[in-house]
Formats: structure tokens, sequence, C-alpha cells
């Protein structure tokens, strides 16, 4: 399955970084029902597998679940391994693309610079991930798409509801989530319905609806 293609018709990705496994089912839950289709959970999150194999256990059929963070071809295989179905780095390692490749699995490496971004895609990335934009600022994104407008680019880092659309708008064929998305006293009250509710929104965004 082309993931990428999901990435793009979506236009988001949710990344999650150091939850507990209690939180996790929370942020699974929500995220799912709120329609996200693409939920990642970055490797240095402690149980980071253990989440993967969760996730794919309670929403297959509703998400497709990723592992990010993956800074070498062993984290790569030990994502796989626990049930990954796409891969995302902060960098551009050409051992761990080739092994993705191999292994039919999208994976969309991080990349700052345009001989960076080339040559991840030409390395057989179909997506790559522009990080970190909270840094790097959207005229820096709009810059980089004039000449590389056939990379499709993952913008991550800084997105919110206010600026969400200004991301797209110069340029990003999709936008990586992390804490807008998943209100932190919602995940220690256990509450997915109010991350579904929030999840929703961001969903409505990415289709170009602000409207609640």
């Amino acid at each position: 399955m082309n993931l990428s293609e999901v990435l793009i018709e979506s236009r988001l990705v949710a990344i999650v970084r150091g939850i507990s496994r209690e939180e996790a089912v929370t942020a699974g839950k929500g995220m799912a029902d709120g329609g996200i289709r693409l939920m990642e959970v970055t490797l240095n999150t402690p149980g980071a597998q253990h989440i993967i194999a969760d996730w794919r256990a309670r929403h297959e059929g509703q998400a497709y679940i990723g592992a990010g963070t993956v800074l070498n071809v062993q984290m790569a295989k030990e994502a796989v391994a626990a049930g990954a179905q796409f891969l995302v780095s902060p960098n551009v390692d050409l051992s761990v693309i080739e092994y993705a490749v191999e292994q039919g699995i999208d994976i969309w490496p991080g990349a700052m610079t345009p001989t960076e971004i080339v040559a991840a895609h030409e390395a057989g990335a179909r997506v790559v991930k522009l990080f970190p934009m909270a840094s790097l600022g959207l005229s820096y994104l709009k810059e980089v798409k004039a000449p590389l407008n056939h990379i499709p680019l993952l913008a991550t880092g800084g997105a919110n509801l206010d600026n969400i659309a200004q991301y797209y708008e110069a340029g990003a064929a999709a936008v990586g989530l992390g804490s807008a998305l998943l209100p932190k006293q919602a995940l220690t009250a256990g509450n997915s319905e109010q991350i579904a509710k929030q999840a929703k929104v961001f969903v409505r965004a990415a289709a170009g609806d602000r409207e609640d």
C-alpha cells in the first residue's frame, strides 16, 4: 500500500512523543475517532514498540500506524517488527531509506537543505519531511518549493489551528502535528472524546474548512 498517497490525500500525520502507554491508549482512540488516518509514535518514546503494536491491534482498518525518529536500520527493523506501516526520521540516512524501499514501506525522511531533499527523494522517498519547520519558517518553505515543486514536502514543526492554512498555502503537501493535536489535560484525564473533537477540527482545517 502506498501510504504516501494517503498522506497527500489527508494532508495530516499525527506525531506522538514521550507519552505513557496509558496515555497512548487515550491518544490513539481520540485521534482515530477524530479522523486522523496516519498516527506516528517516535521511537525515543519509552515503550514505543508496544504502543505501535497496541495501536495496530486497536485501530486496524481505521488508521495507519508508523514509527518516528528512526535513526538507523536496526531501529527501522525493530519498528517494522512491531507493526509499523510507515517510517519517519529527522534526518537523511540513505541506508534507512534503502531498507524501507526494499521492504515496500513508505519512509518520509527529514531534510532541511535542497541538497538533502533531492538526495532523499532520489533515494526512494516519495515524500520528504521538511524539518525543523518551526525554526525554518514559512518563507523558507516557499523558497524551497519554487525549484523543487515536484517533491511533496511534509512540513513538521510549529503547526497549529491558527497557522496550518498558511503551511498549505506555502506549498506543504502535508503537515506533521504534535502537541497542538493532543491537549495535555485531555491526556492526563483519559479524555479521548476531547482529543477526538480536536482532531476533527484539524481534519476539517486540512480539508480547507475551519468551521466548527
